[in-house]
């Protein structure tokens, strides 16, 4: 019989000796068995082997009529202590699983209490395998093409990957198996897509894409199961001009970088994205902010070095058609009193517009038919910390609004033509 866990063999002796008595566990394979060769003895010759990376051969310790003591009190945790009377030592065993555990010690039990060899469940008392006894690998770390492993495969105990310089034009299928993942680095490459089946890295909370050659971020992964795990997401350094409508459903993003892209939009929706506080968007080509950018609550937020575009509130930008349509009228009321909708009720692309509506002022939805305007918002109304949008010490930048109706728009003109005199 065999158990994986940590171990810790204590010398009770120590402390006559004035040396201390704890160390540390290490990765060990517990095998309860007799020596090769020992099988057809009579005798009782049943030995509890531990075996670890420094020691695969093994220490063997005889158990029949050996155990002093068994400490089992938190063995529902996967712990537990077999002290030996000779040599005197205690054995710590944590970090097992609690039914394996259980099982093995019931055996070791029956073994010191000389039950007959032939009912116990007995393995040979043989070396371990360095699979058994190493550490799983959960990083890796690799920084050139040269050390890029071309025909091993990757440990699947990987949490944490990098390769970055390592020139790649594609994410490797092997590393798509890693199903442990949490940390994804490949900057520093020559990828061009994102394999939607990257979304199938059901623990991945960081992925790192800085300096690759990507044009886009695909709906798919948006909408894949990215949307609960994914908390970081370094896209800087593409050539991305526009994200996707579903990207603010990845709603557990705190940290999202798109610096140095060619972006000329930000996403339509961003302010759903609840959990976002660091925010860096610099040196794009952003002539102004979308109105949901109001919504976000960010601790640190960098724009600098966009081309925004002089707000003009008097200048506006009419798509009002009166009378209203009935399909902006059936919209507007579906949007309003949040009446459920689905593809299996509606046509999907209607149910494509009716997810991108627009917010007045006055809180009632528009669609395709509105007044548009340029305003400029401090931007310490949305962060805490914001870098300086442009040389000159400004803090401030252009938002879209939108009014559902004229009576809308001149109610905010009054507002606004008061304000300034």
């Amino acid at each position: 019989m065999r158990l994986r866990c940590e171990v810790e063999v204590i010398s009770r002796l120590l402390p006559t000796c004035g040396l201390r008595g704890r160390g540390r566990s290490t990765t060990a394979l517990l095998s309860l068995g007799r020596p090769p060769g020992r099988e057809r003895d009579g005798g009782g010759g049943v030995y509890l082997m531990v075996c670890t990376a420094r020691d695969r051969v093994g220490a063997r310790y005889k158990v029949r009529e050996n155990i002093e003591r068994f400490f089992t009190r938190f063995v529902e945790e996967g712990k537990a202590t077999v002290r030996l009377r000779e040599p005197a030592v205690d054995v710590c065993l944590s970090k097992a699983n609690a039914s394996n555990l259980k099982n093995f010690l019931s055996a070791v039990r029956l073994a010191h209490q000389g039950t007959d060899i032939g009912a116990l469940p007995l393995s040979a008392l043989v070396p371990a395998k360095a699979s058994d006894v190493e550490k799983p690998k959960t990083k890796m770390v690799i920084t050139s093409r040269r050390d890029y492993p071309l025909t091993k495969n990757f440990p699947h105990s990987l949490e944490h990957l990098q390769a970055s310089y390592c020139k790649l034009a594609r994410i490797d299928t092997r590393v798509l198996g890693l199903k442990k993942l949490r940390k994804l680095d490949l900057s520093h490459n020559h990828i061009k897509q994102l394999p939607a089946t990257i979304g199938d890295l059901t623990c991945l909370q960081e992925l790192n894409l800085h300096d690759n050659h990507l044009e886009s971020f695909s709906g798919a992964l948006c909408n894949s199961t990215l949307r609960k795990s994914l908390q970081f997401l370094d896209l800087s350094q593409n050539k991305i001009r526009a994200l996707p409508i579903q990207f603010c459903q990845l709603r557990e993003l705190v940290h999202l970088k798109l610096d140095d892209n060619e972006l000329i939009r930000l996403p339509f929706k961003i302010g759903q994205l609840d959990r976002l506080r660091f925010l860096s968007a610099a040196r794009n080509k952003l002539p102004f902010l979308p109105s949901d950018f109001r919504k976000l609550c960010l601790e640190n937020l960098d724009l600098f070095g966009n081309p925004f575009e002089q707000p003009n509130p008097l200048v506006p930008n009419v798509q009002l058609k009166i009378p209203l349509t009935l399909l902006e009228c059936a919209a507007r009321a579906t949007v309003n009193y949040r009446i459920p909708y689905g593809s299996h009720l509606v046509p999907s692309h209607l149910c494509e517009d009716l997810e991108v509506a627009k917010t007045c002022q006055c809180g009632r939805a528009c669609l395709s038919s509105f007044i548009q305007i340029t305003v400029t918002m401090n931007l310490h109304h949305v962060a805490h910390t914001v870098v300086l949008v442009d040389n000159m010490g400004g803090t401030e930048a252009p938002i879209i609004c939108y009014f559902c109706s004229l009576d809308c728009y001149s109610q905010f003109l009054d507002r606004y033509l008061q304000s300034n005199g």
